[in-house]
């Protein structure tokens, strides 16, 4: 048994557990590299999904973003095995922490571990999410991963480092990385693997007191977990007790945090404003997006309105909508935040309606939101970031922010490590 399959049977600390296993990686080079990844599936609609299989038909997304049909995952899962027996795809021989650099054009730099992170329940206050989840990504995340027994994608987990693990991130500038791409987005991917087992433990011993946050990959962390639970039931403790993961130390190379806006369908501008009175206050705007970028430093609920044409600043002056959202038990933090403010106190209030998928959409820009409220007949509200330190608070006191609150980046590339189960014994 490896060292990797041996720890993820095994509970050693009351903290987190990122252990080294054998990764499943491409073996092209930097020039066919990047065109072989692919963002999150998450964010990846069917337009994109084409372009990335036009650029190279054995891009991931063929495989992290198959038909959701029984033949569908059947077939990623024929992929995925043809690409190792073509030696596309290759299992490194020795366990490893990678460590995975994003640089992106701008020159921000987000570094971190990736290796198979102990899954925890969230009332062990480890690893903590701060987003619900929906019953239908789950059930597709888990037919892929039950087809191919394999991790396609890391989750993406931030903590308050400085330690040693961090100390090794750092330390790998003087060494060659094993693998280097630069997708479409601009972005180049750097990959170094860490094999000593030294290292391994002294990354052990800094990690096994430390907890962490979801950044990004709630439902594949749900996966995960849904994932272990099948498997225990029939084959006891096993290589499923861990999932593909990276971590990375906001003290020293952090993502950046951005909103994930919102559109309403169907609620037309006025309506809007007319159901809105009296509600809170409402002021016209010149231009949305100038608006928006005013609201930084304002304390208290404020979101931008535009239905593409005109625009109005929603705030809440009086408290209304912000004692609207709140519920009994609720964390003061959560009901302070302008997610929870719109979703509860204006979707559900105010507005009167259901907060589902079929009603309030997300976009990761203006121009995204504002696209596709006018093609909804509706109305895009623009939100602003939600502090790291504010979704971490929510976190720790084992509230929920809704749905798809926060957007994190760089995100990691899907397919430039892999995590097989059947690798790692």
């Amino acid at each position: 048994m490896s060292d990797a399959a041996e720890h993820s049977s095994q509970r050693s600390t009351t903290g987190l557990s990122l252990a080294p296993m054998r990764g499943l990686r491409p073996t092209v080079g930097v020039d066919r590299l990047g065109r072989l990844l692919c963002p999150p599936y998450d964010v990846i609609d069917h337009a994109r999904r084409a372009e990335l299989l036009a650029t190279d038909a054995d891009n991931a997304v063929s495989v992290v973003l198959p038909d959701p049909t029984s033949s569908g995952y059947e077939a990623a899962a024929r992929r995925l095995d043809g690409w190792v027996e073509q030696g596309l795809l290759r299992v490194d021989d020795d366990p490893a922490l990678y460590v995975y650099e994003m640089r992106e054009a701008d020159g921000h730099v987000t570094r971190g571990l990736l290796g198979a992170v102990e899954l925890r329940d969230p009332a062990d206050g480890v690893i903590l999410p701060h987003e619900n989840t929906m019953a239908g990504p789950v059930a597709d995340r888990l037919a892929v991963m039950t087809s191919t027994e394999t991790d396609l994608e890391p989750i993406y987990l931030v903590y308050d480092g400085g330690g040693r693990a961090s100390e090794l991130v750092a330390a790998v500038d003087a060494e060659e990385p094993v693998a280097t791409a630069v997708t479409p987005d601009g972005i180049t991917h750097r990959l170094w693997s860490v094999t000593d087992p030294a290292a391994h433990r002294r990354v052990a011993d800094d990690l096994g007191t430390r907890r962490a946050l979801i950044a990004d990959g709630h439902h594949r962390y749900a996966t995960y977990r849904e994932r272990q639970r099948l498997r225990r039931a029939t084959d006891g403790a096993g290589v499923w007790d861990r999932g593909l993961a990276l971590l990375v130390d906001t003290t020293e190379h952090g993502p950046q945090v951005h909103p994930i806006h919102r559109t309403l369908a169907g609620v037309s501008l006025e309506q809007f404003t007319a159901q809105l009175a009296g509600w809170g206050d409402m002021t016209p705007v010149d231009d949305p997006v100038t608006a928006l970028s005013g609201l930084a430093d304002r304390t208290g609920f404020a979101a931008v309105i535009t239905d593409g044409v005109r625009g109005i600043l929603l705030t809440d002056p009086t408290g209304r909508l912000a004692e609207a959202a709140a519920r009994d038990g609720d964390d003061p933090g959560l009901t302070a935040l302008d997610v929870t403010v719109l979703h509860r106190g204006v979707v559900e209030q105010a507005l009167g309606l259901v907060d589902d998928v079929h009603t309030v959409g997300y976009a990761h820009d203006v121009a995204e939101a504002v696209t596709h409220a006018t093609a909804n007949a509706g109305v895009a509200v623009l939100l602003r970031p939600t502090p790291v330190a504010a979704v971490a608070a929510v976190a720790a006191a084992g509230a929920r922010m809704p749905r798809k609150s926060t957007l994190f980046t760089p995100k990691p590339a899907s397919g430039l490590v892999m995590r097989r189960l059947r690798d790692q014994t």
